[in-house]
């Protein structure tokens, strides 16, 4: 039993190795929360969505910003489209499963608000139907992903793959990038005011 958990611990090693390397996912990872920064001061909202653990980690993600993260501060606005089981029952009976989120980024998503689908297949057809929808209305698009994922790629404006085709790796590796990006939207957004270990983020510097 241990030689599998510590193969396991290895492998997650190797993908965090690769993702530390990896210059253009570090720039989309600083793209994206920059993004998202500039969406939130404009009045702005992040949209997350996703099925099963994606679905969970939209919702962490959501109230990482909504509640706190490292410090506190004042909220900013997220939405997890994953929450609402009136909504999620009725669209899925009425319209079917595909258009579970495309529908309420319909309802909701309005021009420069920032939609974020997480997918570790890259083709989960509900998250490819929200990015459709979320483009069309003006959004900016953001695909959580795995290695490999042209279906997202097409329909995202920036994307952050993991660099694993094992789903609980490309899992560990969305909420190890989804936890990051929300620290640098509070940090860039509140820390020189509200953080209360430094006077000039790091961060900037």
């Amino acid at each position: 039993m241990q030689s599998y958990i510590k193969r396991e611990i290895q492998k997650t090693q190797t993908v965090i190795q690769q993702i530390l390397v990896d210059q253009n996912l570090l720039a989309a990872v600083e793209q994206v929360a920059r993004i998202c920064a500039a969406a939130l001061r404009a009045g702005n909202k992040i949209i997350f969505a996703g099925n099963g653990g994606s679905a969970a980690d939209a919702q962490h993600l959501s109230a990482e910003l909504v509640s706190r993260l490292s410090y506190d501060r004042p909220a900013l606005a997220a939405i997890a489209l994953t929450t609402d089981t009136s909504a999620l029952t009725a669209i899925g009976n009425d319209y079917g499963f595909e258009k579970l989120f495309s529908r309420q980024v319909e309802a909701l998503g309005q021009k420069g608000d920032v939609f974020i689908g997480i997918t570790t297949s890259g083709k989960s057809p509900n998250i490819l139907r929200a990015l459709e929808s979320a483009r069309a209305r003006g959004l900016v698009t953001v695909g959580f992903t795995r290695e490999v994922a042209p279906m997202m790629a097409e329909r995202c404006d920036l994307m952050l793959n993991i660099p694993s085709l094992e789903t609980p790796k490309v899992q560990e590796g969305h909420i190890l990038l989804g936890h990051i990006v929300c620290a640098l939207i509070e940090e860039d957004i509140y820390g020189a005011q509200y953080n209360p270990l430094r006077q000039t983020s790091a961060i900037e510097a």
